[in-house]
């Protein structure tokens, strides 16, 4: 038995799915599946249940999973300890991040790019996605820690977290738009939006569930027109008027570059808050923790958030945001959806 189909054989349980394990462990799939047939073979069980859409656990694969954890995280114990005693800092940082996050307001790349210089044999992978799913995998150990944004006032039970953006949300409509005229200068009612095509982010994001529940208090259902998870994509397509975006209160700059009204909303006023968020009990290895450290410290006061200034060119939106760096590893996901909501399958 041999350390690496541990390795694999975790993977495969937390991907449910060979060639996600296998593009997560940065090897050949064909290997996964070899190294894992052999596991079966030398225990004389079948672990895996290969029959249905989504990989599974058997009975027998469940019952050694906790062994596998274990003899895994005894090895990663021996060896931070013998780099204790060489003065080094080793490992592998796992953090997602919630998309449109990483602006320059929010320098998560110059932090991330620092800590690698001082720390080279540490890995780092960066990652986007939901918050909710990013808050669940913080909970469950798959992510160390995640900038998420946050529906709640309160983390959920194994969860802690360090609030570095809480704003009001704001209507940005075009400065012809109907919404501004009615206002004069004044807030208005969240009802103003019960029948009006809106612009928000995906579900499973703090923003939109915010959103959802304030609507849902001031008695109406939103209509969400178009989804967007880029920031400064929200705000160009209110500015072609497809609708009224929904977003932290974004810097007059920006909204002026494109001729946009940003509205407040009248109180009680819903709020967006984006926070870092890890396990209760801490992350789970030295340069992860040392990892939170650098982060809590550059994020320490809450920060008021704002639309990135846009360019020119929309394609270029998101340009220069991560700098690569040796060991550091970005999986984005296919999270852009700008199609109507109505036309989405």
């Amino acid at each position: 038995m041999e350390l690496r189909q541990l390795r694999y054989f975790l993977a495969v349980v937390e991907e449910a799915n060979f060639t996600r394990a296998a593009a997560a462990l940065h090897v050949a799939q064909p290997g996964v599946s070899a190294q894992i047939r052999q596991l079966e073979r030398e225990l004389g069980q079948r672990l895996l249940d290969r029959s249905g859409r989504s990989v599974t656990v058997t009975e027998a694969g469940a019952a050694v999973l906790p062994y596998a954890r274990a003899a895994l995280a005894a090895v990663d114990g021996m060896r931070q300890t013998a780099d204790e005693f060489a003065g080094l800092l080793r490992g592998r940082v796992t953090i997602g991040l919630v998309s449109g996050a990483a602006t320059h307001e929010f320098d998560v790349a110059s932090v991330l790019a620092d800590f690698h210089d001082d720390h080279p044999h540490v890995e780092i992978a960066l990652t986007e996605d939901t918050s909710d799913r990013m808050l669940a995998a913080v909970r469950e150990g798959r992510l160390d820690i995640a900038l998420a944004g946050l529906a709640e006032d309160t983390p959920p039970q194994g969860v802690t977290w360090q609030i570095v953006v809480d704003e009001p949300l704001a209507a940005v409509v075009a400065a012809d738009d109907p919404l501004v005229a009615s206002a004069e200068g004044a807030a208005i009612p969240l009802t103003a939006l019960a029948d009006r095509p809106l612009i928000s982010l995906p579900r499973g994001t703090g923003l939109r569930a915010v959103l959802e529940r304030a609507c849902a208090q001031a008695g109406f259902t939103p209509r969400i027109a178009f989804e967007a998870a880029a920031p400064g994509l929200l705000v160009q397509l209110a500015a072609r008027g497809l609708g009224v975006a929904v977003f932290p209160a974004p810097g007059a700059e920006a909204v002026a570059t494109l001729g946009l009204r940003a509205l407040a909303f009248d109180e009680p006023r819903p709020r967006g808050r984006i926070g870092l968020a890890w396990r209760e009990d801490g992350p789970s290895g030295p340069a992860a923790k040392a990892f939170l450290g650098r982060l809590r410290t550059a994020f320490a006061a809450p920060r008021s958030a704002q639309v990135p200034q846009l360019r020119s060119d929309p394609g270029k939106s998101h340009g220069g945001l991560l700098r690569r760096r040796p060991s550091v590893h970005c999986f984005p996901r296919n999270h852009l959806d700008a199609r109507p909501q109505e036309a989405r399958p």
